[in-house]
């Protein structure tokens, strides 16, 4: 039996028709979309014994990580306890008013701790999650972010003008 540690999975959508699909690696070799019957091969350089790890779907190199948290809940929570805080404080309960920001912030604090970490690739934004502890990215840096954006951008244009001239 396989070590269950050992499998990376990962989250993606089609490069085609943007269908959400899921791998893990070691596993299958290519992943075919149930939408438009698109064939993605993955990457077999990711599948936990590199220490260079690349996106198992685009082989990208550029990965970023951040907290696999949903950002809405987070945002969410920050904005809940920002409006207690000031209702609290309007009804001159001072007190009340620190221990909602105090207890926001050390909830925050033991969410941060306990929340993995996920990788993302830049340029197709698959989820690797379960990666090996050597894998280690830097986060995330919007001027490769825009870099990666310009050329999606720089790509569609030239997919547009090839349908609108053959």
């Amino acid at each position: 039996m396989k070590d269950r540690l050992a499998f990376v999975k990962i989250r993606f959508a089609c490069a085609i028709c943007d269908y959400p699909g899921r791998l893990e690696i070691p596993g299958a070799a290519e992943w075919q979309c149930p939408s438009c019957d698109h064939v993605s091969h993955v990457s077999r350089e990711s599948d936990g014994t590199s220490e260079n790890q690349n996106c198992a779907i685009c082989g990208n190199a550029e990965l970023y990580k951040k907290k696999d948290f949903p950002h809405w809940l987070g945002m969410s929570i920050l904005v809940g306890a920002c409006l207690a805080s000031v209702v609290t404080y309007w009804l001159r309960h001072q007190w009340w008013t620190w221990v909602i920001l105090i207890g926001s912030a050390a909830f925050d604090g033991v969410l941060f701790l306990l929340v993995g970490d996920v990788t993302v690739c830049y340029r197709c934004g698959a989820h690797h999650r379960e990666l090996p502890a050597g894998a280690d990215h830097a986060p995330f840096e919007l001027s490769i972010a825009e870099r990666y954006r310009q050329e999606r951008i720089r790509r569609e244009q030239l997919q547009a003008n090839k349908k609108a001239t053959g």
